[in-house]
Order: structure tokens, then sequence, then C-alpha cells
């Protein structure tokens, strides 16, 4: 099986117990207005974008990128030797081309292998992070929340989320995010990959990045 070669930090396909099971934050302001207020934020994005989540999965993105390499490498390895055996295979006896089939097998088990530890490892890294910046995040939340009156804050990051129609107005992810940066001043990385708040084809997946309540 050939593995597509990309780190990215926002998967955000596994939810984890840690966080929140919830798919909107709640928060009632102070006096409650007669019409409710209600703003929407991408909690993923915000995890992502705010200076101290670029800091730390950008770092690592750089921890990761040389196990990526070695995979790539192995990858490469497995796809050349089923290629010249699917060149050869009419031609070999019965005995090589078993021994051949059983090489390319262990080559492929390896990968498998190394490829799952480190998805492992990537994921358990990543929700360190996550688990870090998300109470801060969450308190970041309640405070703007009820600084400015909202009644109900919906997170569109999970797409469970029922949202069918949204104001763009009405989004407050990139007020939050700065929010987010003046409560907890952090100087941004001075490289930062866009991939890594993207999301595509993954090499190595970060979990779901919705914050819990403190």
């Amino acid at each position: 099986m050939s593995h597509t070669i990309k780190i990215q930090a926002i998967v955000f396909s596994l939810l984890l117990s840690a966080l929140l099971s919830s798919h909107c934050l709640g928060i009632a302001a102070s006096p409650s207005p007669s019409t409710p207020k209600i703003g929407f934020m991408n909690t993923q994005e915000a995890i992502m974008e705010c200076n101290e989540g670029k800091k730390e999965f950008t770092a690592l993105q750089a921890k990761f990128s040389p196990k990526e390499a070695a995979l790539k490498k192995l990858d490469d390895e497995v796809a050349n030797l089923k290629k010249q055996y699917d060149i050869q295979k009419d031609k070999l006896k019965p005995e090589v081309s078993a021994s051949q089939l059983k090489a390319i097998e262990a080559k492929q088990k390896t990968l498998q292998r190394s490829f799952d530890n480190d998805q492992k490892d990537f994921q358990r890294a990543a929700q360190g992070i996550i688990d870090r910046i998300g109470p801060k995040m969450m308190k970041v939340i309640e405070k703007y929340a009820k600084s400015r009156g909202y009644t109900l804050v919906l997170d569109i990051a999970n797409p469970q989320t029922p949202v069918l129609y949204m104001d763009q107005g009405m989004n407050i992810t990139k007020e939050l995010i700065q929010a987010y940066n003046t409560e907890n001043p952090v100087a941004p990385p001075q490289v930062f990959s866009k991939d890594l708040a993207t999301p595509t084809t993954p090499r190595f997946t970060a979990p779901g990045t919705q914050p819990k309540k403190p």
C-alpha cells in the first residue's frame, strides 16, 4: 500500500475524550439580551492559527520531517520492488517469484508498522499541544462572548454541527485568535506552513481540536 507523504497537523477527524463532546459552546451573557446573539467560530482554525499554535505545530512538523523522509524512502523502495516484479514475473521461476513476493511482503509490513508507530507518536504529540492550548482557548472564548453579550457560540469546525447557513459577519474566529494572542502573548514562528491548517490527504494526522471547558 502506498501512503501519501505529507505532514499535516489538522485532521481533525478524530475526537478525543479529553475534548468537548458537545458540538457547540453555550455561553450565557449577563444580562441576557432579549434577542439572542449567536456567534460562529472554527476552533480548529483558532488553535492552529493563534501564534502559540503556529509555533507548537511548526516545531512538531520539523521534529517529524526526518521520519517522514525515512518513510517516503521505504515507500519508494516497496513501489520499485513491485514495479520490477510486475515486469519480470512472467519470466521468473516459481521459486524465484515466491521469494521476491515474500521479500516485497516483508518490506511492506515493515513500512506499514513504521507508519502506524510514527502516526501514533505524532498524534500523541499533537494531542499534547491541543491539551495545552485548548483550555486556554476555551477561557478566551467565554471571556470574549460574555463581554460582548453572546448567548451562544457554535463551533463550525465539526462537520456534524447543525449549521446550514452562516452570515460570514457572524464568524468571530479571527477576533478570537487576536484575543487569544493578547491573552497569551507568544512570538509566532518565522516560517509557518499553511499545510498545517489546510486539510489534505495527510501523512501524519493530528486529533480534533475542540477545546475542553476549563
